[in-house]
C-alpha cells in the first residue's frame, strides 16, 4: 500500500482523529484554532492510502522562537500513527519535518502521550530537557453505573459530593454568558494558589470553539445567586479532559468545587468516555505522592489532594522528544531552559 503526504481539510482530519484509538483533544482542528488565535500556527500534515483514507496524521503548533533564532514545531499529543509500524512513522516525521523545515523550525517537539512502546532515538529524537503538557496525571475509570463510579471514590470525596447538595448548592450547565463569571473565578483562583491562567478572550474562544460542536461544556455551582466554582470538561472519542477548573474562598464549607466536578463527570460518562482525565499532577512516584500531598502545595502538589480523592490511577507519559533540525539553535534552546529551571 502507497502512502501519499497530504494536508487535510479540518472536516477530513477530525473525522480521523476523532476515530484514532490514541485520539486527543489536542490534536484536533478547533484545537489549533484556539492556538492560533493566540499567536501559534497550526500545521496539520498526513498520510493518505490508495482508497483515499487518511492512515496517520500530526497536528503541529508553530510558535517564533525568541531572537529570530527561527521557529518551535510542536506536536502535543500526537502524531497519530502506528508507532509499530516503522514504514509508516518515518513516512510521516518524513513529511511533518519537511513541512516544519519550510516554516524555518529549528526542531520537532513530540509529546506522544501515554502508553507508547516505541524507541524514538531510532527516528531521530532524543530525550528533551523540557515538556509542555505535565508528565504525569490522574485518570478515572468511568466504566460501570454511577454508584460504581462513586465507590471508587474515597469517602471523603463522596461525603463532599453529597455536602454540596445538601447545602443548597445549585449546578447548571453554563452558557454563553456564564464565562464572564467563569473568568472571574479563574482570576481568583489564580490570585489565591499564584498560578498563571490564560487571558480571558481565551476561555471565551475555547467556549466559542468546542461546545457547539458538543465536545466540551461548561458548569458552574452557585449558591444565593453567587458562583462559588467551575469547571470546563472537554470529551472526544472515549477519553474526556478537565482542563480548566476554578474555585471561590466564599462559602468554600458548601463545597461547591465536589458538587460541580461531580457533574462534569457525568456529562463526560453521557458523552460516552471510559477515562477521565484529570490533566496534571506532581511528577513523582505514587508512593511519593502518597507521602508528601498533605505537606506539600507549591506546584501541582496543590491541586493532587483534591483530585486523588475521585478514585483514578496516576500514569505518566513518555515525556517530550525532540527532533533537532538546527543544532546550533537547538544548543542555545537547551542552555535557555536549563536557565529557567
Amino acid at each position: 500500500m502507497t502512502l501519499h503526504p497530504i494536508t487535510p481539510a479540518p472536516a477530513e482530519w477530525d473525522q480521523f482523529v476523532g476515530a484514532h484509538p490514541r485520539a486527543h483533544l489536542l490534536q484536533t482542528s478547533a484545537w489549533g484554532d484556539l492556538k492560533a488565535a493566540f499567536g501559534w500556527e497550526a500545521l496539520r500534515v498526513a498520510l493518505q492510502d490508495d482508497a483515499g483514507h487518511i492512515a496517520a496524521g500530526v497536528q503541529i503548533l508553530l510558535r517564533r522562537l525568541p531572537f529570530h533564532l527561527g521557529t518551535l514545531a510542536y506536536a502535543p499529543y500526537g502524531p497519530l500513527v502506528d508507532w509499530d509500524d516503522s514504514a509508516q512513522v518515518t513516512a510521516l516525521l518524513d513529511a511533518a519535518g519537511d513541512a516544519a523545515k519550510h516554516r524555518r523550525a529549528a526542531l520537532l517537539k513530540i509529546e506522544p502521550g501515554y502508553h507508547v512502546q516505541t524507541d524514538f532515538t531510532r527516528y531521530g529524537f532524543r530525550l528533551s530537557p523540557q515538556t509542555v503538557q505535565p508528565p504525569r496525571t490522574y485518570v478515572l475509570d468511568l466504566s460501570g453505573d454511577e454508584e460504581t463510579i462513586l465507590a471508587r471514590m474515597n469517602q471523603g470525596t463522596r461525603r463532599n459530593i453529597r455536602k454540596s447538595a445538601k447545602y443548597e448548592v445549585e449546578v447548571r450547565e453554563g452558557t454563553r454568558d456564564d464565562v464572564a463569571s467563569f473568568n472571574a473565578l479563574l482570576h481568583e483562583t489564580g490570585s489565591r494558589d499564584e498560578f498563571g491562567v490564560h487571558a480571558p478572550e481565551y476561555y471565551a474562544r475555547a467556549y466559542d470553539l468546542f461546545v457547539p460542536r458538543g465536545e466540551a461544556a461548561l458548569f458552574l455551582a452557585s449558591y444565593a445567586g453567587q458562583d462559588l466554582a467551575g469547571v470546563m470538561v472537554f470529551a472526544l472519542g472515549g477519553s474526556a479532559w478537565y482542563l480548566y477548573g476554578a474555585s471561590s474562598d466564599r462559602e468554600r464549607q458548601r463545597m461547591a468545587s465536589y458538587g460541580v466536578q461531580w457533574a462534569g463527570i457525568r456529562w463526560a460518562k453521557a458523552k460516552g468516555a471510559v477515562r477521565y482525565d484529570m490533566v496534571g499532577v506532581p511528577d513523582a512516584d505514587p508512593e511519593q505522592l502518597e507521602a508528601q500531598f498533605e505537606t506539600r502545595s507549591d506546584g501541582l502538589w496543590g491541586v493532587y489532594r483534591f483530585k486523588r480523592g475521585w478514585g483514578g490511577d496516576v500514569i505518566r507519559s513518555v515525556g517530550a522528544w525532540d527532533r533537532v533540525y538546527n543544532p546550533l539553535i537547538y544548543a542555545a534552546y537547551r542552555l535557555a531552559v536549563r536557565q529557567t529551571e
